[in-house]
């Protein structure tokens, strides 16, 4: 495995939408860069389980319980964080919800409406409620996109505007905040090779009646490197991101899908 020791030595970093998979890899990643980690989501039972496995490696973290969709649980995330450590240097806003694989015009528009909350919402007002603090530590803020950004596949419609608007905002907050000293900049993963994805390769093998390998095999056949990327893989370009070994980097939208799509 490689090791970003030291890249983020002495800064917190606040990472929103902590899941299994990518979330505990930033998560994680950033702890083994050095970093203190704020760790929020919804379930405390899944926070704590990434913040013991960082402290059971000699890392530091706090688990915050937060509703991404309510501005006052965010709110009291950041009073938490500030409360906890004194400052925040990055914001990693990871938290999405993925809508039915349906073509747009027939999508639910609840499930659209619910979907904007989570994936571009959520990420605007913790920035919102950063934003003091990332100015203060001439900070950085990360936002987790998608390859949907740049590919054809259908049914990815209503996710497609989602993460489009996202990247927006990224764009436009880069705009706003880097007068202040803070950078802002997206990562836009391809397929993610974790348990999602490892359960859809299934499914479509099933179907199939064929080896999951296969499947693989055949996604990865469109990609340079012939394979999918990893949660790590994703993480180290968060990591990097946030240091300031990118610290004249900003308004970007980094792809890292093994060569998926070119950009």
């Amino acid at each position: 495995m490689l090791s970003a020791s030291g890249l983020l030595a002495g800064k917190v970093v606040v990472v929103s939408g902590v899941g299994p998979a990518l979330g505990r890899s930033i998560a994680v990643q950033s702890a083994a860069a050095g970093a203190k980690v704020v760790l929020a989501a919804r379930t405390l039972e899944r926070l704590e389980t990434v913040a013991t496995e960082i402290r059971d490696r000699g890392g530091i973290a706090l688990a915050v319980p937060t509703d991404l969709t309510d501005v006052d649980s965010i709110a009291s995330l950041a009073e938490t964080a500030l409360a906890e450590f004194g400052a925040v240097d990055a914001l990693v806003n990871n938290a999405f919800v993925q809508p039915a694989q349906v073509p747009l015009l027939e999508a639910d528009m609840a499930s659209i409406q619910s979907g904007i909350d989570i994936n571009m919402l959520a990420a605007l007002n913790v920035t919102r409620a950063l934003a003091p603090a990332l100015i203060a530590s001439q900070g950085s803020i990360v936002m987790v996109n998608s390859m949907v950004l740049r590919n054809q596949l259908p049914g990815f419609g209503a996710y497609r505007v989602m993460k489009a608007g996202l990247l927006a905002i990224a764009r436009s907050l880069s705009v706003e905040l880097g007068p202040k000293g803070v950078r802002v900049n997206s990562v836009a993963p391809g397929y993610i090779w974790a348990d999602s994805v490892k359960n859809m390769f299934d499914k479509k093998a099933a179907e199939r009646g064929v080896d999951p390998r296969v499947i693989y095999d055949e996604i990865a056949a469109g990609t340079d490197l012939r394979r999918l990327p990893e949660p790590d893989d994703i993480a180290n370009a968060v990591v990097f991101l946030g240091s300031e070994f990118a610290r004249a980097i900003t308004g970007q939208c980094l792809d890292v899908n093994c060569g998926h799509t070119h950009h």
